[in-house]
């Protein structure tokens, strides 16, 4: 899979195969963080279920923000694979 990607890589130029393993990087970063995210939060309410409220509100907007952030980097990334 590397050797595949190295050869077209040569084909189209280093800075767009660097663009579109950026976007993977960036969507599996996102993914990863959202997922820790959520778990802590479970851990969270499970230790204190009375703020059950705060803590989903807390864990969502977080979540939007890293999504954001992801969103922002995969935009960069086409942007600079297409440029």
């Amino acid at each position: 899979m590397l050797m595949v990607i190295l050869e077209y890589a040569v084909g189209v130029g280093l800075s767009k195969a660097g663009a579109a393993i950026g976007a993977g990087i960036a969507a599996v970063g996102a993914g990863i963080g959202i997922g820790r995210i959520g778990a802590n939060a479970m851990d969270a309410i499970a230790r204190q279920p009375q703020e059950t409220g705060n803590i989903r509100s807390n864990m969502i907007l977080a979540a939007a923000l890293v999504e954001g952030v992801a969103l922002l980097a995969v935009v960069v990334c086409l942007l600079s694979f297409f440029i």
